[in-house]
């Protein structure tokens, strides 16, 4: 005798096994704020993530962790480890590029590169503050301390990019925002002056005043971009940009003095 009851029975289950397999489907193809994160996380950096646990612990501050063994997890292993590959990667560059340059002007140019304010800057650059994980009190009172924050962050991530991808995916990327920054002339430093850093060298090598043209000048009232050429002679050596005209001429020079030293 055949057991409708359980014929019925079965069929209810697979019908509700398809809806969730149907609909288990359906979420699949969203993706989650978490991968949506990573994605454009990997856009900004120009590095396709493998791993991305690692990539999570590089961008989580302590203080959005709790006290304990989870605060071990935070990413100041990570920074220890990136200052250390980003030093190496710099200074090899700087060995490649200025073959010409005495020791003690390679250490002077890796020192501006790599110090904190730069790479809060090289952070910023791709925006790296929207993904730093914390906690939402340490958000409000770090104030001014978020550049801090910002540049090691930067760091860990670096560390991360050679643990996932290995020394020549961290190398790519760290070359990658050096150039953009002696591009644009944004690594120079308040405590540096470039301007009479120029023109010591440009006199003694007999090379004349540096002079120094606005170029281009745009953006509201509140908020001008100022860019400045810097000129040896009737050769034009360097151009930066800044939110004052001061600022732009420190760029500049500092660009100016990157190219003489390729030329010595």
């Amino acid at each position: 005798m055949t057991d409708h009851s359980t014929g019925r029975t079965t069929g209810v289950l697979k019908r509700i096994f398809a809806r969730l397999q149907g609909s288990t489907t359906k979420r699949s193809t969203a993706p989650s704020p978490q991968l949506e994160r990573f994605s454009r996380l990997e856009s900004l950096i120009g590095y396709t993530i493998r791993n991305h646990d690692l990539f999570h612990q590089a961008l989580l501050h302590r203080s959005f962790l709790q006290r304990g063994y989870y605060a071990s997890r935070s990413n100041e292993r990570l920074e220890f480890l990136g200052d250390s590959i980003l030093n190496l990667i710099v200074a090899e560059y700087l060995y490649r590029r200025y073959p010409n340059a005495e020791e003690g002007e390679l250490t002077k140019i890796r020192a501006r590169l790599v110090n904190r304010k730069a790479l809060a800057a090289y952070g910023k650059s791709i925006h790296l503050s929207e993904f730093i994980f914390m906690s939402p009190s340490a958000k409000q009172s770090v104030g001014k301390g978020y550049a801090t924050i910002t540049a090691d962050t930067y760091e860990a991530v670096i560390a991360a990019i050679y643990l996932d991808g290995g020394f020549e995916a961290a190398r790519k990327f760290v070359e990658q925002q050096l150039l953009a920054a002696l591009k644009k002339g944004s690594v120079a430093t308040d405590d540096e002056n470039y301007k009479s850093m120029l023109l010591e060298y440009a006199q003694s090598r007999g090379l004349g005043v540096p002079r120094y043209a606005i170029v281009h000048e745009e953006g509201p009232d509140h908020d001008r971009t100022f860019t400045v050429d810097v000129i040896l002679g009737n050769e034009r050596k360097g151009s930066g940009s800044g939110k004052n005209k001061k600022e732009a001429e420190q760029a500049a020079a500092s660009k100016a003095l990157e190219h003489l030293l390729m030329e010595t």
